[in-house]
């Protein structure tokens, strides 16, 4: 099976990042994790796709005066990787929109809320703010707007009245870590 070869953007662990991983070791799966890149030298994700023979690069956004000159960087890298598709999984930066059209229905994202609803850094901690009953993640297309563009894939969660942030974010987790390589799946095998 021709694989299409990906690139993962992450800051932090990369749980979504490993989910993404665990699924391409699947040999009918149609995709192949070509680069981890991060904007944090430190980011725990780094190390497990090291330990997982993965090529990894680290690309520090304070080096460059704009972020569109931070984006072209990080895209010669992933160009370099041989990627032609780019997963964003915890990557806390804001894309330009020169980035977004670089890589235009090459780029989804996975965001902790059903979208349009609670976007931005803090989805969780707004949705027990707003008292919603129903949260979950959203799987979408990256446009130049943040948590916008085609929506791919979604997942409920149901809110109890006893559940804080943390608790709701683990249950949100875990379906993100189900949809993501489902959502990645559906749109390579097209």
């Amino acid at each position: 099976m021709l694989k299409t070869k990906i690139a993962i953007l992450i800051s932090g662990r990369g749980s979504n990042m490993q989910a993404l991983v665990k699924a391409c070791a699947d040999k009918n799966f149609p995709a192949e994790v070509v680069l981890v890149l991060s904007n944090k030298s430190e980011a725990e994700g780094l190390k497990f796709a090291a330990q997982n023979g993965i090529k990894t690069a680290f690309v520090n956004h304070r080096d460059f005066s704009s972020r569109e000159d931070f984006d072209k960087k990080v895209s010669e890298e992933i160009a370099n990787s041989g990627a032609e598709f780019v997963c964003l999984a915890g990557f806390m930066r804001l894309l330009s929109p020169w980035f977004v059209q670089r890589w235009f229905d090459k780029l989804i994202n996975i965001h902790p809320s059903l979208l349009p609803e609670f976007k931005g850094a803090d989805a969780v901690g707004d949705a027990i703010k707003a008292g919603a009953k129903i949260s979950g993640c959203t799987v979408h297309f990256v446009r130049e707007e943040m948590d916008s563009g085609p929506i791919i894939m979604q997942a409920a969660v149901e809110v109890t009245p006893n559940d804080n942030k943390e608790t709701l974010a683990a249950k949100i987790l875990k379906e993100e870590h189900r949809i993501y390589p489902e959502s990645l799946k559906k749109i390579l095998s097209k």
